[in-house]
């Protein structure tokens, strides 16, 4: 089995259901008491959270990038960084590594795209959907991803920072999420993703309006599939 390298605390509270679905996703295959070799490196989520109200990608960019290179001396097999919203600086992270980096953008697209949608709506941090890292990637990718209104946007962001990486969970919450998304339904997005690894904490993807796409679930999947693959672990093009 691989070692899977995680950089988490973005918030911890995501965090932790990465932990629990990949060991869940590896006990599934191998049965038993299996559970997965994880490494992992928790960093202060408002050391991050503060580079980004200060539009400073570059620091976090280099503490993402010095946490990934610690766990690949330590013996991770791949890295995955546990947040939609620093995979703004995925790219130079990973130029950094001798090991993959599992990108949660194309993980999510490949899911989408395998079963048969093209217009997805993304929910995630107002970084994620006003940043063009994230739509530009999906279009690259053959989809045609949406993004809320600006109102909408600053609901769906307040939402996260205020309450889901607080551990709050609000059915007021959960019922303005589920309106912007049968917005969007009427305006025709043909599915929904989950763009920020909290969603999951607030929304099931099978109770929506639309069919739904959980990123944290994806990119969990994603890992443990790599994990128990028997391939050697080889150095992806970002």
């Amino acid at each position: 089995m691989k070692t899977i390298g995680l950089i988490g605390g973005m918030s911890f509270e995501s965090t932790a259901v990465y932990y629990r679905l990949i060991n869940e996703m590896v006990r599934a295959e191998l049965g038993g008491i299996a559970s997965a070799e994880v490494l992992m490196n928790s960093v202060n989520f408002a050391e991050i959270v503060g580079y980004q109200k200060a539009g400073r990608w570059d620091l976090a960019e280099k503490r993402l990038a010095d946490c990934a290179l610690g766990l690949q001396v330590a013996g991770a097999d791949c890295i995955l960084i546990c947040t939609n919203t620093m995979h703004l600086v995925a790219d130079g992270v990973a130029a950094r590594l001798d090991i993959p980096l599992l990108h949660i953008v194309d993980e999510t697209a490949a899911v989408i795209k395998a079963a048969g949608f093209r217009r997805p709506l993304l929910l995630a941090t107002r970084y994620t959907m006003e940043h063009a890292f994230y739509t530009d990637r999906m279009r690259a990718l053959g989809l045609d991803p949406r993004v809320p209104e600006a109102d909408d946007r600053t609901i769906i962001h307040d939402v996260i920072f205020d309450e889901l990486c607080a551990g709050a969970v609000k059915d007021a919450s959960r019922e303005a999420y589920i309106a912007i998304i049968d917005k969007a339904r009427q305006a025709g997005a043909d599915c929904v993703i989950l763009g920020c690894t909290e969603i999951c904490l607030l929304l099931d993807p099978d109770a929506l309006p639309l069919p739904g796409f959980d990123s944290t679930t994806i990119h969990s999947r994603a890992a443990a599939d790599f994990a128990l693959s028997a391939e050697p672990a080889l150095k992806l093009a970002i």
